[in-house]
């Protein structure tokens, strides 16, 4: 058990392939932490159920109970005296407030990692990624996605920032 540690949160934004899920391997690492990321509960649980019609709707759905389940499991492992690296989404501010009022209301530490990089960029390194599948590829991101998910984008503003603990990356 660590003297003075709290377990804290480091909830890890950004748009597609800013370099958040390269970011959250190194974070766990450094910091001994349970890296809890829903690309991979997404691939394991529901690819081989995705349907060729309505996508978006299915993902919507099951990735809304994907993030209520890893929740509670980073609350176990937080309860561990153990840092998470929650690399969960959250492309829009009304998704990370749900995230801040749940830790809020926990007293749970948290911190947030905001990852970005220009969109050329990031939709080469998803295409690159598509082709090698390495160490963070879950699944094939289709061009359209890749280009519907950013337009979803919405950075954190100043007044998400106040009182938050913010660190920002390039990517």
């Amino acid at each position: 058990m660590r003297d003075t540690h709290l377990a804290r949160i480091f909830l890890i934004v950004g748009p597609v392939g800013a370099g958040k899920s390269t970011l959250a391997q190194r974070l766990a690492v450094e910091h001994r932490a349970v890296r809890l990321t829903l690309d991979e509960w997404m691939t394991t649980l529901f690819r081989p159920d995705r349907p060729n019609d309505g996508v978006i709707g299915w993902y919507v759905e099951r990735a809304r109970r994907c993030v209520d389940q890893i929740w509670r499991v980073a609350n176990d492992v937080l309860a561990t005296d153990t840092d998470v690296i929650l690399e969960i989404g959250l492309l829009q501010r009304h998704q990370r407030e749900d995230i801040y009022a749940r830790a809020r209301e926990r007293g749970i530490e948290l911190t947030l990692i905001v990852v970005d990089a220009p969109r050329d960029l990031r939709r080469q390194r998803v295409m690159e990624r598509n082709h090698e599948q390495g160490s963070t590829f879950s699944v094939v991101v289709p061009l359209e996605f890749f280009e519907r998910a950013s337009d979803l984008w919405e950075p954190p503003g100043d007044d998400e920032c106040l009182d938050r603990e913010v660190r920002w990356v390039e990517g």
